[in-house]
């Protein structure tokens, strides 16, 4: 425990710890999520590094896990967030040159679907001990599923995200937040 009374893991390799952010600000919640993923993918990279000098420990394994949890959950409500509530009124109503950003940007979260299953599957072996190391196959697959995240964040955030929050009226956040919410509490 640290001072400030916040749980952490006894090493540096597994998992993170970011700060809540409540649905009652959609926009701000989809933020998090980013920093969320750019923390997940840091976590991808250190795990690399530390099966390639140390091997497949006890917390490489469990940062196996953490990669592949926030991957397989999170992750994808988060496009589903941004399918429903971001890209249909850009597509609707914004400018041709987002409306086709935006298209890209759907295009990307359909790659980043078909990246994820092939990067899981060494992710998957070593958490289950299947596996002791990456192998020269897997660093491509791991390197395209981070790097399609770097410029599809930029985006997001510096053109759809404002974009959009100037189209919705601000009566249109609170019910945006409780759907995100409720989609959740579904899983």
């Amino acid at each position: 425990m640290e001072a400030t009374g916040v749980a952490t893991r006894p090493t540096g390799l597994p998992g993170f710890n970011t700060p809540a952010v409540g649905f009652e600000e959609p926009f701000a919640m989809l933020e998090a999520c980013h920093e969320r993923v750019q923390r997940t993918l840091d976590l991808l990279q250190r795990l690399r590094e530390h099966v390639k000098n140390v091997g497949a420990d006890g917390p490489a394994r469990q940062a196996a896990l953490d990669v592949l949890r926030y991957f397989d959950v999170a992750a994808p409500l988060h496009h589903q967030d941004e399918e429903l509530h971001v890209f249909p009124p850009l597509l609707a109503q914004g400018p041709a040159e987002t409306a086709a950003m935006v298209q890209r940007l759907l295009q990307d979260h359909a790659a980043m679907v078909d990246d994820w299953a092939v990067a899981r599957q060494p992710l998957l072996a070593l958490a289950e001990g299947r596996t002791h190391a990456f192998g020269p196959l897997d660093d491509p697959v791991l390197d395209r599923f981070a790097q399609r995240y770097i410029q599809h964040i930029e985006d997001e955030e510096g053109i759809a995200y404002p974009a959009v929050q100037a189209l919705l009226p601000p009566t249109a956040l609170v019910p945006m937040g409780r759907e995100m919410a409720a989609r959740r509490q579904q899983r």
